[in-house]
Parts: structure tokens; C-alpha cells; sequence
């Protein structure tokens, strides 16, 4: 469909019962949660492994083709681990797995069928085991991760900078710079007297956010009728 049939009280149910499965089969996968997680389709998000943790108002956005996939692996030595902050979007078909340690900043953004591991799971020359092909990740505050980013071993990405769509980032990255290609490099610095504005401020009254896109949904829905949107389904026509 091009447009959203529902009536304004079929979406608001539906977002309940997305709610109620995220808080009952999700929630419960993480070793710890902050509150007002937002998970969309929270039946595509894999949660696998021990010391995975995430932050409040997290944005999960993820869908049947492009499931989202959070991953630590334990070996005889040591267990991996990925710790989210707060306010943290991450974008259908997102992978992070972690034999060490997968550190995200408060207020990142990833988009899209982004890759992070901070493993390369082979030795170049004993190739049935890991060895010490292992190193940290750290995604410090406000990181922006474009779609199909992929992060390798062992690199830090300073406070706000920004990865282009496509980049593989082999080494650390300085904070406040833009970086793009293959093997990823600065191409830009960011203004410093510009102020950013942080996914923080949009989620400061969590509540009252809610409130204001009810009412905006209402209004977005407003001539949807049940009975329109049984039609759609089942005889739709070029204008639905």
C-alpha cells in the first residue's frame, strides 16, 4: 500500500500489542534495560548470548527481511559483551557481535544493514580458532553511523563524528569530523561553534512525546475507516 489504511484505533492497537511483545519475549533477553524501549516488530530482533545491555528510550527498527541481530560469544578465556546507551536508534538489518567488548555511546544513530564486530572470528593462519584476533569497540556519544557502515576490531569513534553510507572503518576516527570510504578518511571537520541537538532532547518527556505523535497520527488517520481498510486488503486499487 502507498498510503496507511488503518483507522487511528487500529494503529494505536497495534502499537500496544508491539509493546506488550517487546516488554514480555524482548525485554527480558537483555541483562539489563532502561525504560521506554521502542521496538518495532520486536519479534526481528535476536538478542543472543550473555552481557548485552541497552539503555533507555531505545529505537529498534527492524523488519522481517533485515531482522536486527545483537550477539556475544564465549569462549574458555572470556565472554563478549555490548553495552548500548541511552537514546540509542538502531535501523533494520543492524549486526554487532562481540567476543570482547562493544561499547555504543548515548545518542548514536545507526542506520541501516550496518556491520560491527570487534572480532575477525579466524586466525590468517590457524584458521579454527579466533587466537587474539580480538579488539575493543568504542562508539563514543552521538556517533552517526550511515547505512551499510561496517566497523572492524579495535577501532574508537570520537564524540559526534559522523561515517558515510558504505565505509568500512578500519582505524579509530577522532571525534567532531566526517569520514567516508574504504578504508575510511576524515574528509571533513565539523563546525564547532554550530550546536548539535542530541536524540536526548527529542526524548526528554517521553510521555508527552507520545502524546504529541498520538495527536499527530490522529490526525494523519483521520478519514481511515475500518471497513475502508478491510477494502483495502482485499481489493486494493491504484490509489491505495
Amino acid at each position: 500500500m502507498r498510503k496507511d489504511h488503518r483507522p487511528f484505533w487500529l494503529k494505536r492497537l497495534h502499537r500496544t500489542v508491539m509493546r506488550w511483545r517487546s516488554r514480555h519475549f524482548l525485554e527480558p533477553q537483555f541483562d539489563a534495560v532502561g525504560p521506554y524501549m521502542d521496538a518495532v516488530y520486536p519479534q526481528y530482533v535476536t538478542v543472543h548470548g550473555p552481557n548485552i545491555s541497552i539503555g533507555r528510550c531505545a529505537t529498534l527498527r527492524s523488519a522481517r527481511a533485515y531482522p536486527i541481530t545483537l550477539t556475544t560469544w564465549t569462549s574458555a578465556d572470556r565472554e563478549g559483551r555490548i553495552d548500548i546507551g541511552d537514546h540509542v536508534l538502531i535501523s533494520p538489518g543492524t549486526r554487532i557481535l562481540s567476543s570482547d567488548h562493544v561499547r555504543i555511546g548515548s545518542n548514536t544513530m545507526i542506520a541501516g544493514e550496518v556491520y560491527i564486530s570487534d572480532s575477525d572470528w579466524h586466525d590468517v593462519y590457524d584458521r579454527t580458532s579466533e587466537q587474539d584476533a580480538h579488539s575493543p569497540i568504542t562508539l563514543e556519544e552521538n556517533v552517526w553511523l550511515g547505512y551499510g557502515v561496517k566497523i572492524c576490531k579495535g577501532v574508537t569513534i570520537g564524540r559526534n563524528s559522523v561515517v558515510g553510507a558504505g565505509s568500512v572503518v578500519a582505524k579509530s576516527l577522532p571525534a567532531n569530523v566526517i569520514a567516508v570510504g574504504n578504508p575510511a578518511r576524515v574528509v571533513r571537520t565539523l563546525d564547532p561553534d554550530r550546536p548539535l541537538r542530541l536524540r536526548s532532547e527529542l526524548y526528554a518527556d517521553p510521555p508527552a512525546l507520545e502524546a504529541e505523535m498520538d495527536k499527530l497520527e490522529s490526525y494523519f488517520l483521520r478519514g481511515n475507516s475500518f471497513f475502508g481498510w478491510l477494502r483495502a486488503l482485499v481489493a486494493p486499487t491504484r490509489h491505495d
